[in-house]
């Protein structure tokens, strides 16, 4: 995301919050219209699913609207939101499991989840290396690159040390840049080919 479209965003989403206690309902839609689209991306990164997400991101509004001044008062209302988002995530998650047969003890932490990144600047390559990583890994990496927290917002919002976040987002990189490497390689073309029948890689940027 390019630094002019992430200073607007936060433009607006500061001016929605501003909003909430003096024009709640319209301050609350404009905000969901700003937002919702981040938020589902980011929710289904937890849930694994986009349905799960947007009822997770319905929910988390639903709990703002009835108490706006919590978003509106708090230090980091961005952070605020996308912690309120993810812990309902989690909520919808804990009810499915209570509901369904057979071990509560799924592999829920683990890398066991299919992650799907809807953002179309995205190289189908990265998608699928960033499928791979550990949910908590995966989770860092999104909140770092795509919503551009900094390591002390990431450890609020995941309710982590910051060193906890730092380690996950190295490791996360170390993954990256090993898998990554490994595809250009793949994608060179064999020395006895010309050059005019090598095609350039996609340049991929964070």
């Amino acid at each position: 995301m390019s630094t002019s479209t992430t200073t607007e965003f936060h433009q607006q989403f500061r001016q929605c919050v501003g909003r909430l206690t003096k024009d709640t309902q319209r301050a609350l839609g404009d905000l969901f219209d700003l937002t919702a689209m981040r938020l589902v991306r980011l929710a289904t990164g937890v849930a694994g699913n986009q349905a799960d997400a947007e009822d997770a991101v319905q929910g988390a509004f639903s709990r703002i609207a009835a108490k706006p001044r919590l978003l509106e008062q708090a230090d980091s209302p961005w952070p605020y939101l996308i912690r309120a988002v993810r812990n309902e995530t989690l909520r919808i998650i804990q009810k499915r499991r209570t509901k369904s047969l057979g071990d509560m003890d799924t592999q829920c932490g683990h890398d066991t989840a299919e992650f799907l990144i809807q953002r179309e600047e995205t190289a189908d390559q990265v998608q699928r290396v960033l499928r791979t990583l550990p949910k908590a890994q995966y989770e860092v990496v999104i909140l770092k690159h795509w919503e551009d927290l900094t390591f002390i917002e990431i450890a609020e919002v995941l309710g982590k040390s910051q060193n906890t976040v730092a380690s996950r987002y190295r490791y996360a990189m170390e993954k990256l840049q090993r898998s990554l490497e490994s595809l250009i390689q793949e994608q060179q073309v064999p020395e006895k080919e010309t050059v005019k029948q090598v095609a350039t890689p996609r340049r991929v940027t964070q």
